[in-house]
């Protein structure tokens, strides 16, 4: 897959733009930038590749807005080595992203078919990244407790078992919201075994969290 002069140089604007929108993070900005973001989509829809917009990507799910991807990434505030669990892998993007970060990733993906063609697409950071068909509701209670947990998709409500898997100091960020249509940014910080802060950063659209968890349980 080739990545041109004219790709980079649309990084570079879209760096730029999300800096204006808000994004402070040197290390998510850097890895935003080196993301051929274009590789995630279909040949034929390159030209919207460095949008800041969302876009279809098959199996009713879409590639989240370049901005979603960097404020997620920017409140979870990881560090290099950091063990983070991204609950719907979707198109591969954002766990590209957090690899060029270089954290510990496992993403887990409800959808199979999407599941193996992001696979292909992070073939580079299978070093880093740990890939998982199932129910990312739940969380994956395998390799937890993590430092972070990052939920690319809309939840009715934010799932204890998710709470339950992070570190002390761990943070979850999730879009959380009574529609399907319209989401609030939360972050949950785990301060003890027992207790948790919680903030809000917004608003979001989101396609559904499916799952026992999600909006088809």
């Amino acid at each position: 897959m080739e990545d041109t002069y004219v790709h980079q140089g649309k990084r570079v604007k879209l760096v730029n733009e999300l800096a204006s929108k808000g994004i402070i993070n040197k290390s998510v900005l850097a890895a935003i930038n080196r993301v051929p973001r274009h590789w995630f989509f279909p040949k034929d829809f390159e030209q919207f590749a460095y949008r800041d917009a969302a876009f279809p990507i098959g199996h009713d799910q879409t590639i989240s807005q370049p901005y979603t991807v960097a404020i997620q990434t920017q409140l979870i505030d990881i560090q290099k080595d950091s063990k983070v669990l991204e609950v719907g892998t979707g198109s591969g993007y954002q766990a590209a992203v957090l690899a060029e970060m270089g954290v510990r990733l496992y993403s887990i993906e409800y959808i199979k078919p999407l599941l193996e063609k992001a696979a292909k697409l992070l073939s580079n950071y299978k070093d880093r990244v740990t890939l998982i068909c199932g129910d990312g509701s739940k969380g994956y209670a395998k390799y937890a407790p993590y430092d972070a947990i990052i939920v690319t998709a809309g939840a009715p409500t934010v799932p204890e078992s998710l709470m339950k898997q992070l570190n002390i100091g761990g943070k979850l960020v999730i879009p959380v919201g009574t529609s399907v249509n319209d989401q609030e940014m939360i972050r949950i910080v785990r301060l003890s075994e027992t207790k948790f802060k919680r903030e809000k950063f917004g608003s979001f659209k989101f396609v559904p969290l499916v799952g026992e968890n999600g909006w088809n349980n």
